[in-house]
């Protein structure tokens, strides 16, 4: 007996070390795993807008041919004429449903009684009349504004930091600028404004997308004639 405690004695601290080396492993393994995963991460998401029906199988195989040197089923110039073709293919998809999204929206919203349409498309709501003047194609004005998405998601306001802007109306795009042309100064507008008066198809960078009908609720709070 008194053996077998001598034993396990000189045996204890071996065991620690080697518990202490598989935890080591352990944690080695666990943060390989995390760093794998995060990079996974950033590769989906600059993925993610192509919207991609992936065989992730494939993906991976594919993935670690590269990486480890490996024979890959084509070539550079062959997987890079795949995917661009791909990724042509999920954008024209994507313009596809905006400009379908868009006209639905427009034709529903154009029914609404206290909307009113121009002959350009505009769609507006007087949400208060000013009886101020007018302003015309070549004035400046000053005005208060707050820009929409069709979801409802604001991507541009004066209001934020409280400043209105200055700007020559023959300086904006044609829906902004027969928008405003309509108003009276004191009055606020929401104006519907089709991409047709807007950024068209091909939006405006990544902040507008293609075939974006924008939604503004504009105050106008000075009129400055080219004269003055």
């Amino acid at each position: 007996m008194k053996k077998f405690c001598v034993i396990l004695f000189l045996l204890l601290p071996l065991a620690a070390i080697h518990a202490r080396a598989i935890q080591e492993d352990l944690r080695r393994d666990d943060e390989r795993a995390r760093l794998s995963y995060a990079f996974g991460m950033a590769i989906g998401f600059e993925l993610l807008p192509a919207e991609m029906d992936f065989d992730f199988d494939a993906f991976l195989l594919g993935v670690r041919a590269v990486l480890e040197n490996g024979e890959t089923w084509f070539s550079v110039e062959e997987a890079g004429e795949m995917v661009l073709t791909a990724l042509q293919s999920a954008q024209d998809r994507a313009i596809e449903r905006n400009r379908q999204e868009e006209l639905r929206f427009l034709a529903e919203n154009s029914q609404r009684p206290e909307v009113q349409v121009t002959p350009s498309g505009l769609q507006y709501t007087v949400l208060r009349q000013g009886d101020g003047q007018r302003p015309g194609f070549d004035s400046m004005v000053r005005v208060h504004y707050e820009g929409f998405m069709l979801d409802g998601t604001l991507f541009d306001s004066s209001r934020i930091d409280g400043e209105s802007i200055l700007f020559t109306i023959s300086d904006v795009i044609p829906g902004w600028a027969e928008g405003i042309m309509l108003m009276n100064e004191g009055s606020e507008y929401r104006l519907y404004i089709p991409s047709n008066l807007a950024y068209g198809r091909h939006g405006l960078h990544e902040l507008i997308p293609p075939y974006s009908t924008l939604i503004f609720n504009v105050e106008l709070l000075e009129v400055i004639n080219p004269e003055n």
